[in-house]
């Protein structure tokens, strides 16, 4: 069984080199266990190692799951349990998107979601990638970059040869490239092994070699296949291995050599925020990092801006200046946007329960226990919360006392979003392929859609809008729709527009808001249409964009959320691009209006800014 290996204990290691003799390992990725034969291509892989006794044990790269789902986690376990060599692991971005545990089982399954240990005088450090629970690039958590700080402080030899594993390549696929990279060139890191390609590949990231391996699925083949990797002569071998079959040539040989980084003033390209002097009618007045990664948008009421951490709290600042006023410790991590009434904020964590503490102190005023982790946001609507859960059940729950007031037991899979209650009715989508109206006073289904064959395109994520009678989604799909609120039945659904999974409403009610996935600009659609009219567009650059947070609005400007850490704004009057405003190189969760010509801004690393604009 996989063990993980604390880097406090390489201060303890006694390091024997030992080059002459040959390190044989196993190199499996990309096993995507809940996929079409995956399971069976796993046991298969599994059962030749087995056979093969010059094999020292496996490194597994990421996306070990489909879905990361708690039933699925299991299964790979299963699977891997019967590994007779030792074997490590690391989490790739499907185990970490569509984690219905957010990101709290795979740790619990398999010990850890990163590893560090010495093999034949190399030092093999993994870490997990992201992007946890939002669509956007890979990122590897900060608490995965302070575990990596601390690998590296306390390395046995400074000079020791470092191979580093990650489920994404260590370019702009992943946010935070430049930190990982910056941070093994001051170290003498050889070389770096990867996934997510599903293809055999070699890489060069900045004068380090990256070897992608092929995924372990069979694919359009009748076996899978992964890789066998070979130390030898200060060199990396790579040769695909066709489990029961053969060993094929070797594909890549990789030298392996200390490059002296510290010593290379060759220069390569970094987020550049020098797009900030542009526009001088917005600056920041005031930023903050905190100490572990952000999934959550902000919640505001008076001078207190609350939001969930990744390390586990439920925070509230001060709007005016950034400072710290309480933060409330959960038993999991929060992905959890809070809603906030009365003098109450309520939010949910992973640890299996739903919070309410009091806005002024932090302190508990009622706690929910639930049958699994919560990922969803709540909505507080008068006296009564509604959230979903991973348990595929939604709730409304008494705001004052904490107790039940009814609960919908029928949600297929697990619920992301944060629901919208409209005309006593409440909406939201499930990763079940299902979008629900429920009667808001006693949870009883109105009507749901069932269009989704592939539950990944379910419109789970988008966090609804309504007006004159609609209700408006977009999904991964990549298709903007809008059903009638009363019946569920479409009105109209379109692809001319490519979206994804954000989405806004103007404070009238006339106009609702998307941005386009490939064309870079922003669209306004009439909300009164029978079709999808547009009523105007911006050519906003955006480039790509995946970024699945909000687009908001104050007064005569719209803020739009980008996968790159930039906020964009517009002029609706004239349907220009007012300015942007680079706060970091990660997602952008949310953009938060707090009059007076500003707005918060929550990012997926951790950031929290204030940005203030003319």
């Amino acid at each position: 069984m996989m063990k993980r290996i604390y880097f406090l204990l390489l201060l303890c290691l006694t390091t024997v080199f030992s080059w002459a003799q040959a390190l044989h390992f196993a190199h499996i990725t990309d096993t995507h266990i809940g996929g079409t034969n995956a399971a069976e291509d796993l046991e298969r892989t599994v059962d030749d190692i087995n056979r093969q006794d010059s094999l020292d044990f496996v490194i597994l790269s990421g996306d070990i799951t489909e879905f990361g789902s708690d039933d699925e986690l299991e299964l790979a376990k299963r699977i891997l349990d019967k590994l007779t060599k030792p074997w490590y692991i690391v989490p790739g971005n499907h185990d970490s998107k569509w984690s219905e545990s957010g990101n709290n089982s795979f740790v619990e399954v398999f010990g850890c979601e990163e590893f560090a240990f010495e093999q034949g005088g190399y030092l093999f450090i993994g870490t997990a990638s992201g992007p946890n629970m939002r669509m956007a690039p890979g990122l590897v958590p900060r608490e995965q970059v302070v575990f990596l700080d601390s690998v590296l402080t306390n390395m046995a030899r400074p000079d020791q040869p470092i191979i580093s594993i990650n489920h994404y390549p260590l370019n702009e696929s992943l946010s935070n490239w430049h930190i990982l990279i910056d941070k093994f060139k001051t170290h003498n890191i050889q070389a770096t092994l990867l996934g997510h390609g599903h293809q055999n590949k070699l890489y060069n990231f900045e004068g380090i070699p990256g070897v992608m391996s092929r995924s372990n699925l069979r694919a359009k083949s009748d076996t899978g296949g992964y890789n066998i990797a070979t130390i030898a002569r200060d060199t990396l071998f790579y040769a695909e291995r066709t489990p029961g079959g053969k060993t094929h040539p070797v594909w890549c040989r990789v030298p392996l050599q200390n490059h002296h980084f510290s010593q290379d003033t060759t220069s390569y390209p970094r987020p550049d925020y020098t797009s900030n002097q542009q526009f001088s009618r917005v600056k920041s007045r005031w930023e903050i990092q905190d100490d572990s990664d952000i999934g959550t948008g902000l919640s505001r009421s008076e001078n207190y801006a609350v939001y969930g951490t990744t390390s586990g709290k439920i925070v509230a600042r001060d709007i005016r200046n950034g400072k710290l006023i309480w933060s409330f410790s959960t038993g999991g991590k929060v992905y959890s946007t809070p809603a906030i009434a009365q003098n109450r904020v309520v939010c949910a964590s992973t640890d299996q329960k739903i919070y309410c503490l009091n806005l002024k102190t932090g302190k508990q005023e009622w706690v929910f226990p639930t049958g699994k982790g919560i990922v969803a946001s709540p909505a507080i609507d008068g006296k009564a919360v509604f959230i979903g859960s991973s348990e595929g059940v939604f709730r409304s729950i008494d705001l004052m006392t904490g107790e039940l007031n009814w609960q919908f037991d029928q949600v297929r899979n697990f619920v992301e979003c944060r629901p919208l209650v409209d005309q006593n009715r409440v909406y939201f989508g499930s990763w079940g392929n299902t979008f629900y109206a429920l009667d808001a006073l006693t949870g009883k289904l109105i009507w749901k859609r069932e269009k989704y064959t592939n539950r990944m395109l379910s419109p789970a994520a988008v966090w609804p809008v309504a007006a004159n009678n609609k209700i408006f989604i977009v999904a991964p799909d990549r298709r903007m729709t809008a059903l009638n609120a009363e019946t569920g039945e479409e009105i109209w659904d379109s692809g001319e527009y490519s979206c994804r999974e954000s989405i806004g409403i103007s404070e009238d009610g006339q106009w609702v808001y998307i941005k386009n996935m490939y064309e870079g600009n922003v669209n306004a659609f009439y909300t009164a249409a029978d079709t999808q009219e547009l009523a105007w567009e911006c050519q906003a650059d955006l480039g790509y964009e995946i970024a699945p947070s909000p687009i908001t609005e104050d007064g005569n400007v719209v803020f739009v959320p980008t996968t790159e850490g930039v906020v964009c704004a517009i002029d609706k009057t004239s349907h220009q691009v007012l300015w942007k405003y680079k706060v970091s190189h990660a997602l952008i969760n949310h953009v938060l209006p707090v009059g007076k010509n500003r707005v918060l801004v929550s990012v997926l690393d951790g950031k929290v800014a204030c940005l203030e604009y003319d």
